[in-house]
């Protein structure tokens, strides 16, 4: 049996990205992952299919395992002979028992390995716009847990040296303690005006930022009805957030929007619109397999020396057909005498990491833009493959047939409704809990329709729908539902300027 090890990884304050590369790279070689509560599920997707995901997370007097079986699990999976991951929010040695789980492991002679995570004593801070140092304000900072072990018969927190001695003071996990916090800080001397402030999933699209006082601390924070997780920061550094807030300053924070794209594709548009601060679903409304049969695309491939042009629609065609191409163990150089098309400029990007460069790239990126780039350049007799969707639009087909061309259209995927929770986006529209519905496909509209259900339609006009172009927003329009956004150029970029201009011009 090989020698199991365990990795205590940091995952940092919320917002995935800020993970390390370290901790990346154990997380994608873990035979099991045991994680808490605020570590990203998005981490998660990087793991193994078959990796062993065990949740163990802890929330105030909800506690799914108890911190000693924790410690013991941990020990467990590696006497297994496993590769453990010990995922936890922030950093595993700033409050999150990270030295009690590795005193088990030595204790055990488990080999271990400390894998540091940003923690939020500073970066939820610097995520509001409040440095916990600052030239002429705070030369010190602290960080105070707000959540003692509560078996303690009292508290080990000097407070009288604690109050006053240090410039800023970070209480994490402290706001169901709040008033218990504030009133020693007082009690010991700490200014009741000083200002403060409390930041709920700091670093994340729902972050919201609390200021305040230390005196008035508890009260606002009951009326504004802050739970869970959020921290507690203490000292002139506060003030300076009114003019280095950059977080929830961008265009699209504290907005939802619901990404449609296939769960393969989704991310892409999920980067950009985040860059802006948006809040995205992951809904996919499409999912996309290979057609029922290869026998039409393996026959094209077999003549593919007498096809006079190829012609690529989208970047899911472009890697179908390569996957067919390879698994019949063939590569690009099979399609050294077709001269090649690509609709869109990702569609080109996708065939240039094939090694294949377009020879005609049309401006407008859709069927009608390639007949136009074509025109003149087919000859009555020419040969034309095109391998795409099972169902997709016959308009190009149909006008290369008029030059004269003989066209081959063969079915490289197909797209199905996804699996995505319709009942769940129905009550969101529903309760206007999504700003905006994004479209990238006359597909995706089609199949989101199908898990809303008949009221779907209806439903869509509790948000502002986003198109990538006039073929999409058409088939909108056909069912009912009135696009606010259509994209000039047909791509993700060109959609997300569209939504960000939008936005601007409204004022947010």
């Amino acid at each position: 049996m090989k020698q199991g090890i365990v990795y205590l990884v940091g995952a940092g304050p919320g917002d995935y990205k800020l993970i390390s590369v370290r901790a990346l790279e154990y997380i994608q070689i873990a035979d099991t992952i045991v994680y808490d509560r605020l570590a990203d599920d998005r981490l998660l997707s990087t793991a193994r299919p078959d990796v062993e995901l065990i949740y163990v997370g802890k929330a105030s007097s909800d506690h799914t395992m108890r911190q000693e079986d924790i410690n013991q699990l941990l020990v467990d999976k590696a006497k297994e002979g496993k590769t453990v991951v010990r995922l936890k929010g922030g950093d595993p040695f700033v409050f999150g028992r990270g030295g009690e789980e590795a005193l088990l492991l030595v204790e055990n002679n488990i080999p271990f390995e400390i894998v540091p995570g940003i923690t939020s004593a500073i970066s939820v801070p610097a995520y509001a716009g409040i440095p916990v140092t600052h030239r002429g304000i705070a030369a010190s900072f602290a960080v105070v847990t707000g959540h003692e072990d509560p078996t303690k018969a009292e508290s080990t927190i000097k407070w009288s040296h604690l109050a006053t001695a240090v410039d800023t003071l970070v209480f994490l996990m402290g706001v169901e303690k709040l008033p218990h916090i504030t009133k020693n800080l007082i009690e010991h001397g700490r200014a009741a005006n000083t200002p403060a402030a409390v930041i709920r999933w700091g670093t994340k699209p729902e972050q919201r930022v609390l200021v305040t006082t230390v005196g008035q601390a508890e009260a606002a924070v009951a009326e504004a009805g802050i739970k869970p997780p959020a921290i507690f920061i203490v000292g002139e550094v506060v003030n300076l957030r009114t003019k280095l807030a950059w977080f929830d300053q961008r265009l699209l924070f504290g907005k939802t929007v619901l990404v449609t794209r296939a769960r393969e594709q989704a991310s892409a548009l999920t980067t950009e619109l985040e860059v802006l601060g948006a809040q995205c679903i992951e809904a996919p409304a499409i999912k996309l397999i290979p057609p029922e049969s290869y026998g039409e695309l393996d026959a094209a491939i077999e003549q593919l020396k007498t096809y006079n042009w190829l012609i690529f629609t989208s970047v899911n065609g472009v890697d179908y057909f390569f996957d067919r191409l390879h698994t019949g163990k063939r590569d690009s150089r099979a399609l050294c005498n077709v001269h090649i098309a690509a609709i869109g400029a990702q569609t080109a990007a996708k065939l240039k990491e094939y090694g294949i460069l377009a020879d005609i790239v049309p401006l407008e990126f859709r069927a009608e833009g390639i007949v136009e780039a074509l025109t003149g350049r087919i000859e009555k007799g020419m040969s034309v493959l095109i391998p795409r969707a099972l169902v997709a639009r016959d308009i190009l087909p149909e006008k290369l047939r008029e030059m004269g061309a003989k066209v081959d259209v063969v079915p490289v995927y197909r797209t199905l409704t996804g699996d995505t929770n319709g009942n769940m986006l129905a009550e969101k529209l529903k309760n206007c809990e999504i700003e905006l519905v994004t479209f990238t496909s006359s597909s995706t509209v089609i199949n989101l329709l199908n898990l809303l259900g008949s009221q779907g339609a209806e439903l869509l006009k509790n948000a502002k729908v986003a198109c990538i172009g006039p073929i999409t927003a058409n088939t909108c329009l056909e069912h009912g539902i009135t696009p606010e956004i259509i994209a000039e150029e047909y791509t993700i970029k060109g959609m997300v300027r569209a939504i960000a201009q939008m936005y601007e011009e409204d004022g947010k």
